[in-house]
């Protein structure tokens, strides 16, 4: 096995402890609600403090990526993230909640975009949608497992001892990563040097940090970070209160949940992957700028249609199998945002796959709170899918405006060689 290969296991693994982590607040929350006291446009703010902090410190720990090394940053918000995850499950009213949420939030912040710089040094431009995809595509397998680790977990030790168990599992991976992972290919012992010309030669990055100035000039990273939080705002429902509106809803009970909320991860992590490879191969054939949009414009489209299907009926199969190809639709898409980071960002795509993430965890705290609030005023928990099928619609015109072919800073590795 290639060494590229056993790095894209391990980012595998990462993928799928992060959304467990982010996951189990939303399968747990009505026993947190009802544990608490905390009604449902409160709870809107557990949420969203998560994806506030999130959002905030997303363009400090990309950049800190790029000059460091994701060696050293990501097993940094590992071990954070994960001291924080097992400390939901010590908390004992709402204000230590939202607490102990933005903090997991400022420590997992990075993440993603570390796994995009390391993806970025350890594959070539032509390979980089492929590994982005099966990345996220691991993100939904955590969501989809989910509710199946926690819900029994719940009912045999509460929810409290669950977010315990969980945070010790990030531990290891963290362990795992700093003894193994090597920064650049040509700093791991063992790899041919086969593999590292197939690689090339990004393994030279310098350590200057982005030049902020000179990016925000550019009209497409403003039209990437606005299409990443009308994307966020369908987006994030799924990671927060998609079991919440099922079972409330919709009539769901534990069964109902075990049974089916695992649906849309599965459609998401499938196309997750498939937009990646489809985008790679329509690259190699149409050039970048297609590419890229052709499978961005579609797959959000897809989930513009399909949130608002979802409005038509009550059926709670019905109900899971159109959220479930809305979630596609939109993950479809996914991989060709961060590979299209990497296309303009070149050797600063940790920073610019934060920025972009960062306007992402805007709609994410929008949405978070907002949510609660719609279905109080409304009196509907249909309601608030109105505003998640139309930021998916704006999302996909978006693309019409981003141009990969055009670096922010220099000339771009994938521009380089793909136009």
């Amino acid at each position: 096995m290639k060494y590229r290969h056993r790095v894209l296991g391990l980012l595998f693994l990462l993928a799928v402890i992060t959304y467990v982590d982010r996951v189990c607040i939303s399968v747990a929350g009505s026993a947190m609600q009802e544990d608490l006291g905390v009604p449902a446009e409160r709870w809107g703010w557990v949420l969203g403090a998560f994806a506030l902090s999130y959002g905030l410190f997303e363009v400090p720990s990309g950049s800190l990526g790029d000059r460091v090394g994701p060696r050293r940053v990501l097993t940094r918000i590992v071990v954070w993230w994960s001291a924080f995850t097992a400390l939901t499950g010590a908390v004992s009213g709402f204000w230590q909640l939202v607490t102990t949420r933005f903090l997991f939030g400022a420590g997992e912040a990075g993440a993603f975009p570390n796994v995009a710089a390391t993806i970025a040094r350890w594959f070539p431009a032509t390979e980089r949608a492929g590994a982005q995809g099966f990345v996220w595509m691991a993100s939904r397998v955590g969501g989809a497992i989910a509710p199946l680790l926690v819900i029994p977990l719940q009912q045999v030790c509460g929810w409290r001892m669950t977010f315990v168990l969980f945070g010790a599992v990030g531990v290891a991976w963290a362990a795992w990563w700093w003894l193994w992972f090597r920064d650049e290919p040509h700093e791991k012992h063992g790899i041919s040097p086969a593999e590292r010309a197939e690689i090339g030669d990004f393994a030279g990055h310098t350590h200057h940090g982005l030049p902020w100035r000179e990016v925000g000039r550019h009209a497409n990273l403003w039209w990437l970070m606005l299409m990443y939080l009308l994307y966020n705002w369908n987006a994030f429902f799924y990671l927060s209160w998609l079991h919440t509106f099922l079972e409330k809803g919709r009539g769901f009970d534990k069964a109902d949940l075990v049974a089916w909320s695992w649906l849309p991860f599965v459609f998401g992590g499938m196309a997750n992957l498939l937009g990646g490879v489809v985008s790679d191969r329509l690259v190699r054939r149409v050039g970048l700028k297609w590419g890229r949009r052709a499978v961005a414009v579609s797959g959000l489209g897809c989930a513009a249609v399909f949130t608002g299907a979802t409005l038509l009926t009550d059926d709670k199969f019905l109900t899971v199998l159109f959220l479930a190809i809305g979630f596609a639709g939109s993950d479809f898409m996914l991989p060709v945002a961060w590979a299209v980071c990497l296309d303009v960002g070149g050797r600063h795509a940790g920073a610019v796959s934060g920025a972009m993430n960062m306007a992402g965890q805007t709609g994410s705290f929008l949405t978070s709170v907002a949510f609660g609030y719609i279905v109080a005023a409304a009196g509907s928990w249909d309601a608030p899918l109105v505003p998640m099928a139309l930021t998916s619609l704006a999302a996909a015109l978006s693309w019409l405006a981003i141009d990969p072919t055009r670096p922010l800073v220099g000339r771009s590795d994938a521009a380089a060689g793909v136009t």
